[in-house]
């Protein structure tokens, strides 16, 4: 226990991961993977959305240094690279981690498939899972996308950090049956028009990266543009117009979309 009084209102760190694969298709070159959350989960429920949650203990652990490529000396960032990654493989079954010569293959991740509920529920295991099988994550494979803060008073609120990595070839997506019930690879375009058919929810943080992922046409190029972005916190903001209430976002951050009618979004 925390000991922090009931109503803190503190955001709670978290890390999510874009996991993104090119295709041949000229009509729809990129894929991401997202997950559907499971309808009883109190935040998001129901939702497709980014492999991710909450930045656990074991990702602040010191050892990482040692098990790790490409951490950055910023302390917070570096959590939140573990913990995108050990949610990756939480979730999806996809690891983001290389042996002593390569990126791990689809037979390493599905070896080490069983191993996924129990890191789930002590997140120190990740690290151990990785000395033992003389692995090191491979967060230099890892590009910072985004930052989204919820704004204030809301029952759960989240300090997220999102990063864009490519897939490693050839390892397949495996949902945990737990928190996610459903893994899929789908276009930005797709999703959204999911998601305006009703047929996927989607809640609004998901829906701006979404489209901001749909800007570029490769994996590449999705690197190159967050490298060339401002990234900073983002935390939405209701406005009203015109008798009806509004989501916006700051519009100089490079997101094609900046606001939303409340009304239209699905957040819980």
């Amino acid at each position: 226990m925390s000991g922090a009084p009931e109503d803190d209102d503190t955001p709670i760190p978290a890390a999510t991961v874009l996991l993104l694969r090119d295709t041949r298709a000229a009509a729809a070159p990129l894929e991401v993977l997202m997950v559907e959350r499971h309808a009883d989960i109190g935040f998001a429920g129901g939702a497709l959305v980014f492999p991710g949650g909450r930045i656990d203990p074991g990702d602040h652990d010191p050892l990482w240094a040692e098990h790790a490529d490409g951490l950055p000396d910023d302390p917070a960032l570096a959590a939140a690279m573990v913990a995108a990654a050990r949610e990756a493989f939480e979730e999806a079954g996809i690891l983001l981690a290389r042996d002593a010569r390569n990126i791990v293959t689809n037979d390493v991740t599905s070896a080490l498939n069983d191993r996924r509920a129990a890191i789930e529920a002590d997140d120190a295991l990740f690290l151990q899972m990785i000395r033992e099988e003389k692995l090191r994550l491979a967060c230099d494979q890892m590009v910072l996308f985004a930052r989204w803060v919820a704004p204030p008073r809301l029952h759960k609120r989240f300090d997220t950090w999102f990063f864009a990595a490519a897939t490693p070839p050839g390892q397949e997506a495996r949902e945990d049956g737990n928190e996610a019930t459903e893994a899929i690879w789908i276009t930005p375009t797709d999703a959204l028009k999911a998601r305006a058919d009703g047929s996927r929810k989607l809640i609004f943080p998901t829906v701006r990266n979404v489209e901001l992922l749909g800007e570029s046409k490769s994996v590449n190029a999705v690197f190159k543009h967050a490298e060339a972005r401002v990234i900073e916190p983002i935390t939405p903001d209701v406005i009203m117009r015109d008798g009806a209430a509004y989501l916006t976002i700051p519009t100089d951050l490079g997101y094609p979309v900046t606001e939303e009618r409340l009304d239209a979004d699905q957040r819980q």
